[in-house]
């Protein structure tokens, strides 16, 4: 497996608008088949790449089912390894252009990919690498797309960090976006470990969606007609797997800094497009370190958007996170005068 000389490079693809390109598309499809496919070559060697590919794609009839074992291999098979979360992290915050960026990837890549070939452990762009590579292997288009990943600890406002790279991939005509970074599990900063969970959230994902937390530098990357600008992305409100559970696309308020008065309600709305419905709503409110739990009923407007409202009684700064049915699905910092 040959590395890039660097993974960090806007691909020259023609993309074209695509709206809905989600897994939804496939709802006739059966990914039982592939899955069991995936799980028969647990911990396989990645020095043959195309014997790999070939077994985990030939029993398969349909390149969706083929692209579902390589991504459910892959998301299985490879851990996100924290000490190169580390120390990526670090360097590229202290890089101010896109060409300082270009450096670092190719003096970074080469352990990226000694560590995902022989210890099945990498960062980001070894999953988009391994992705790309495993599909070519089996006919199949899947490229990496390359750009700003929102999370808790990670462009927050400011001017943003490219930080992340992810997958397209290309079905009859129409390209469908997923992170197999994101699918595989998640980094604990507290106990500075890799949490494996699969997480079938960001598998050929709705793109208005995916976009809450994926902007590529390449906006054509994002599938979408309407584009957030770079400003909007950074100063969104964060965003967790529980939005993909219920189709949220609405927010309100669509700022992540807020503030609001003592003694007077906060108002927090969000529109969902998913099936299931809203039972419950919890908000953990968290100030200095102390965390207290607030269960608000929630109530549809006539323009169906859900509403939920809170009281805050001391001025101060606070984390807000919103779980819908106990799931996490948004959060807001919050100061209070």
């Amino acid at each position: 497996m040959k590395a890039p000389v660097f993974l960090l490079c806007i691909v020259l693809v023609s993309v074209g608008v695509v709206l809905k390109a989600q897994v939804s598309d496939f709802a006739h499809v059966d990914f039982r088949k592939a899955d069991s496919v995936a799980a028969l070559y647990p911990n396989h060697s990645l020095h043959d790449l195309r014997s790999l590919a070939l077994k985990l794609t030939s029993p398969l009839p349909t390149d969706v089912e083929k692209f579902r074992a390589i991504y459910m291999w892959t998301c299985n098979n490879i851990e996100n390894d924290y000490e190169l979360y580390l120390k990526n992290k670090f360097e590229r915050e202290r890089l101010t252009t896109l060409e300082d960026l270009k450096a670092w990837n190719a003096k970074f890549n080469p352990t990226v990919f000694d560590a995902l070939l022989n210890k099945h452990r990498t960062v980001c762009t070894g999953y988009a690498h391994l992705l790309r590579e495993l599909c070519l292997r089996a006919n199949l288009t899947c490229v990496i797309v390359d750009g700003y990943g929102r999370t808790a600890v990670a462009n927050i406002g400011g001017k943003g960090i490219p930080n992340h790279s992810w997958s397209a991939v290309k079905f009859n005509g129409k390209w469908y976006l997923c992170d197999a970074t994101w699918s595989s599990g998640a980094i604990d900063t507290e106990q500075g470990n890799f949490v494996k969970k699969y997480d079938a959230s960001y598998f050929l994902a709705e793109p208005s969606l995916f976009v809450r937390n994926h902007y590529p530098l390449d906006s054509s990357w994002m599938l979408l007609k309407n584009k957030p600008t770079l400003a909007e992305f950074l100063n969104r409100p964060l965003t967790y797997t529980g939005i993909y559970s219920y189709e949220i696309n609405q927010l309100s308020p669509e700022t992540y800094r807020i503030t609001a008065l003592k003694g007077q309600p906060v108002l927090f709305q969000f529109k969902t497009n998913g099936e299931a419905p809203i039972r419950s709503v919890q908000l953990n409110i968290s100030r200095a370190g102390n965390l207290r739990v607030a269960h608000p009923k929630p109530y549809l407007t006539s323009e169906g958007l859900y509403s939920v409202q809170h009281t805050f009684t001391s001025k101060g700064a606070y984390q807000v996170q919103v779980l819908l049915n106990a799931a996490y699905a948004f959060s807001y910092a919050v100061e209070i005068h």
